[in-house]
């Protein structure tokens, strides 16, 4: 069904209705391009029944939605069991779905409904719900069927990260606080921890104080996530920049596995020892050394074993910057340029030189990376694929600041922030599901399923359903979100 437009110079328009496949669908097709070409059209009021619309007129619409898509996300939002762990709050899933669909404010988000086809809770409703929505009990609630669905056991893995959520202002209250930031923002920001399984899916996330390390915030959500799920163990995996020596530690003391990235500060022994054995061979590429080091008889830890990984693309890196550094510290030194941060400049009173060991022990470190573990009889294969899934939440991180629009954060009570972050952990968990059920990103998905909406007509005692069909890739898609639990997809 579409609607042609002519002009008086003969170019004709097309508007597209959707298509019918039985005499029903037809006629409320028919009804909607009727509806279409009488609107804006002026209309004489005699004051008479119009309750009725004239024979052969418009048939009124009584709703439209973009029901492939809510369906779709209220049957992941079910399956992940949110319906059970809000105990049905609808609130909570329509600011949890308009999030998905369109993150904006959460009073806009109820024009984001509206446009769904979702009748939405008054902004009334919204803000008394708020501060639920941003205790603890409710976001453990929320994790604890996180952990049920991920089907968590003893020793599985757990990733970790952290990352800053700045707000547009200007003053620090405490919680809200300057503090290190990667892109190097100035405003107030808080810290963010994230707890996701192997493949990156939310599991837990807290928030901290803006200025707080990074290094004290992993212990604190780990800690508070095997308590509410009765873990006797897990294993954490980390980044080199998450963990201090005393960090390290820590996690030891609390029984944990661990797989850490770790700083190399000298060079080790076992990369020395092979440089002897091999003075004129170049390390292989991807070459792994493994260097024990067991327990003594006083130390409170496990045997461990370091891993010190090379490889020549790192190696190429590591040293085009060493290049450039050194330049630049050859240049100061000459008094050609102003002395800046450069760690190979060496300051000894008004003297200044070019730190050559420094710069030695650096080039016979580039290309090698150091991971750290506890579990026993590890294989460097595991270690390392273990390690190298930090990408995955590094992608969960990038997803909620991207597709989900987590900041800035315009919300000022620590309540209401709390809030904000549980309403994007629950739309990064439905997001991460859709997109693993489906093999399509989240944005594709919306984007592409947000088209097709379904309308609804009275005609007369009958109310008649029309709907664009769906192209194969979408409904397949569908198909793959709407299985049973536990269906291979």
């Amino acid at each position: 069904m579409q609607i042609v437009y002519s002009s008086r110079g003969g170019s004709l328009e097309l508007e597209h209705i959707g298509s019918a496949h039985d005499d029903a669908a037809l006629e409320a097709l028919r009804a909607v391009a009727r509806q279409r070409l009488a609107r804006g059209q002026g209309e004489l009021d005699l004051g008479l029944d119009d309750t009725a619309p004239p024979a052969g007129g418009p048939l009124p619409i009584t709703s439209t939605r973009s029901a492939a898509l809510w369906d779709a996300l209220s049957r992941a939002y079910d399956v992940l069991g949110f319906d059970q762990a809000a105990e049905g709050d609808e609130v909570f899933r329509q600011l949890v779905l308009a999030r998905i669909i369109e993150p904006t404010s959460k009073q806009d988000s109820l024009r984001v409904l509206q446009e769904t086809g979702i009748e939405p809770a008054s902004y009334a409703t919204v803000k008394r719900r708020l501060p639920v929505y941003g205790t603890d009990a409710w976001r453990r609630s929320l994790s604890r069927r996180l952990a049920a669905h991920a089907a968590l056991g003893p020793a599985s893995l757990v990733l970790y990260d952290v990352s800053t959520l700045y707000f547009e202002t200007d003053e620090g209250d405490g919680f809200r606080e300057p503090g290190y930031s990667k892109e190097r923002r100035l405003e107030p920001q808080i810290t963010i921890g994230l707890l996701t399984d192997a493949s990156g899916f939310p599991l837990m996330v807290d928030a901290f104080e803006g200025n707080k390390a990074e290094t004290h915030t992993m212990l604190p959500v780990i800690r508070a996530f095997m308590a509410a799920h009765r873990l006797p163990d897990v294993t954490v995996v980390a980044d080199a920049g998450m963990i201090s020596e005393a960090n390290r530690k820590a996690i030891e003391a609390e029984g944990l596995s661990f797989i850490l990235g770790m700083k190399i500060p000298e060079v080790p022994y076992v990369v020395a020892a092979w440089r002897r054995d091999h003075p004129d061979d170049e390390i292989p590429d991807g070459h792994v050394f493994t260097q024990p080091w067991p327990a003594g008889a006083t130390d409170q830890r496990r045997d461990q074993v370091i891993y010190y990984q090379y490889k020549a693309d790192r190696a190429r890196r590591t040293l085009s910057g060493i290049d450039e550094q050194v330049a630049k510290a050859e240049k100061a030194v000459a008094g050609k340029i102003p002395v800046k941060r450069n760690r190979f400049v060496a300051l000894t009173g008004a003297d200044k030189s070019v730190n050559r060991p420094l710069e030695a022990k650096a080039r016979a470190l580039a290309g090698l990376k150091g991971y750290i573990t506890n579990l026993p009889n590890p294989t460097p294969e595991f270690v390392l694929d273990s390690y190298h899934r930090l990408y995955n939440i590094e992608k969960s991180f990038r997803m909620s600041k991207s597709d989900l629009a987590a900041r800035p954060i315009y919300h000022h009570k620590r309540a209401s922030i709390e809030a904000h972050l549980t309403i994007v952990f629950a739309a990064l968990a439905v997001s991460r599901h859709v997109e693993q059920a489906t093999g399509w990103s989240i944005r594709r998905f919306v984007r592409t399923a947000r088209r097709y909406r379904t309308i609804q007509i009275q005609a007369g005692e009958h109310t008649l359903t029309a709907a664009d069909p769906l192209p194969d890739d979408l409904r397949h898609a569908l198909d793959k979100i709407h299985q049973p639990p536990g269906r291979p997809h």
